[in-house]
């Protein structure tokens, strides 16, 4: 109700005086209000973790809702707002799955009319330049997640001087659906993130952001996108600046031109004909999208495997604008890629979490046991070439070839690690070698070690975090409250919001993580071939080498590809 009233008087004070395009920006007491070049837009003022005023812009739609004939279309931008914008609440979140898996909250707020963003900026009179941007994209494998502001807020970074943006992308089914034909040729949601990069480029200098600043960022999924767009024709001059953490699209296996299965499964779940492309995408266009997200959980065979389901693809050209023409890593190894610095980086535990519904759950367990081929090649993504030499060596090494145990802390362990490094550890690794043979931009790698109060992981042994695992180092760049309390000003945990936010900031502004600005004391040398440094983030920052090669050793033997 006060956020109504908020809007309804800034309302009022605008048409007592003060025109609705003036060129001058406009502010009150009660909120502040934004002119810019696609339309006036009000906000709130909201306080960060150091006691930082500043101004929050939330749920203002950044292209036309995705429904109707737009569904599975490519989005389109919105370039003029009609009538001043209320952007004082999220925007709703996408249609997906919710299990109550992961301590997530349920979304009461889901919409198929979910392509929102979120802009925050320091007040006016605190911003003496132009700042940088950074635009961030939400993690979840393409399936879950949202950039609604108590998921991802901004409470961390606006201590420093940047203006954030984040936003909502359409998942699953209603993002990536991809018969590899011009009925659907695929990657609708990466174009809803060209078109919210698009928007920042036309709007964000109203904020008070530099267009000419912009750094890209993202976790695990949304690391996958950031490289994505650094090889995107769609993508170019949109951007400056990279960090990718967490995740990588240098998968094993070569990108797919379609996802045809996929599209024929979710079809059946909904009682489509499975013909043609024609007829699945003409019979889906007439269901409701709480038809797709109740199904979505029936897509995964067992638990949340597999975890990687729809995806990007290599848009075969019918005359659309293509996101992508060319496999990722293929396009990194030619220098096919916009040249950017980039920071990469991989933690301790990476998808260890996976592993303990395994582990007390007698009846996957005896499955896993019993069914290795099956189970191994869903849950670790193995391609079919060279599928039985795999399980073999991978059952060998991880596990000894031991069979599985309930409840038992070694078999938990064992299977943790294999879900780490065949999911994201060695690609990451692919990546960061890839990318600092290949790039003409400085390449910085880190190592996120840390465990403190803050994890996605609760040990059920000891009933807190123990592990750096999947995601953790996002809870010290940006607060959740449903994962950890936002974190004060002194203590273990203070410090390391202090050296992260400090990194981004530097990186932000500069292209360089060292300290400029902000102090992380010590000098981080990007990457090269030949010297693979990368720095250790733990209670100390410390440099080291070679970060798990021993390790992947065996990945690399299994899946062998030139680096050079």
């Amino acid at each position: 109700m006060q956020e109504l009233l908020n809007f309804i008087s800034s309302i009022f004070l605008l048409l007592l005086g003060t025109p609705l395009h003036s060129d001058k920006q406009i502010e009150s007491d009660l909120q502040p209000v934004t002119v810019t070049p696609s339309g006036t837009i009000f906000g709130l003022y909201n306080v960060t973790r150091r006691g930082r005023r500043f101004e929050s812009y939330r749920g203002i739609r950044y292209a036309e809702p995705p429904i109707g004939d737009l569904r599975f279309q490519p989005p389109k931008m919105i370039d003029k707002y009609e009538s001043p914008v209320n952007a004082t609440r999220d925007g709703h979140v996408c249609p997906q799955a919710w299990n109550n898996c992961c301590r997530t909250p349920p979304y009461e707020d889901m919409d198929e009319d979910c392509l929102f963003m979120n802009v925050y900026t320091p007040l006016k009179k605190d911003r003496k330049t132009l700042l940088p941007v950074i635009f961030f994209i939400h993690q979840s494998a393409f399936l879950a997640k949202t950039a609604r502001s108590d998921i991802f807020e901004p409470n961390y970074l606006l201590d420093r001087d940047i203006v954030l943006v984040t936003f909502n992308y359409r998942l699953a089914t209603l993002g990536f659906l991809s018969t590899g034909d011009k009925i659907a040729p695929g990657n609708n949601a990466m174009k809803d993130q060209v078109i919210a990069l698009r928007w920042v480029q036309k709007n964000i200098r109203a904020f008070g952001g530099d267009p000419n600043s912009v750094t890209i960022s993202g976790c695990s999924s949304g690391s996958v996108s950031v490289i994505a767009h650094m090889v995107s024709p769609m993508s170019k001059g949109l951007f400056h600046r990279a960090i990718a953490i967490s995740g990588s699209p240098t998968k094993i296996d070569k990108m797919p031109s379609d996802q045809y299965t996929w599209a024929e499964k979710q079809a059946r779940l909904l009682d489509c004909p499975t013909t043609n492309s024609s007829v699945i995408v003409a019979c889906l266009k007439t269901k409701p999208w709480r038809d797709f997200a109740r199904t979505y959980d029936k897509f995964y065979v067992f638990d949340r495997n597999p975890i990687h389901q729809w995806d990007m693809v290599v848009e075969n050209d019918f005359g659309q604008e293509r996101f992508l023409a060319i496999d990722l890593m293929e396009a990194i190894r030619q220098g096919n890629m916009t040249h950017v610095p980039i920071i990469i980086n991989q933690n301790t535990a990476e998808f260890f979490s996976m592993a303990p519904p395994i582990i007390t759950n007698s009846t996957i367990l005896k499955q896993m046991n019993e069914d290795w081929e099956m189970m191994a090649s869903l849950a670790f993504l193995l391609p079919k070439t060279n599928l039985k030499k795999a399980l073999e060596l991978l059952r060998t090494v991880y596990l000894q070839n031991r069979p599985l145990y309930l409840n038992s802390p070694e078999s938990l362990e064992r299977l943790g690690s294999l879900y780490c490094d065949s999911s994201v550890a060695f690609p990451v690794h692919r990546l960061a070698n890839l990318m600092c043979r290949h790039s003409t931009q400085p390449v910085w790698y880190f190592f996120f070690t840390y465990v403190g109060e803050c994890g996605y992981y609760i040990s059920p042994y000891t009933g807190k975090p123990d592990r750096a695992v999947h995601q953790d180092e996002t809870l010290y760049l940006f607060p959740s409250p449903y994962y950890c309390e936002q974190i004060g000003l002194i203590g273990r945990d203070a410090v390391i919001v202090d050296r992260m936010t400090a990194m981004w900031y530097n990186f932000a502004k500069y292209g360089d993580p060292n300290p400029i600005d902000a102090d992380l004391g010590l000098y981080w040398p990007p990457m090269t071939p030949d010297n693979r440094t990368y720095l250790k983030i733990s209670d100390d920052l410390t440099l080291h080498k070679n970060l798990r090669e021993k390790r992947f050793e065996l990945w690399e033997q299994l899946h062998p590809i030139d680096y050079n």
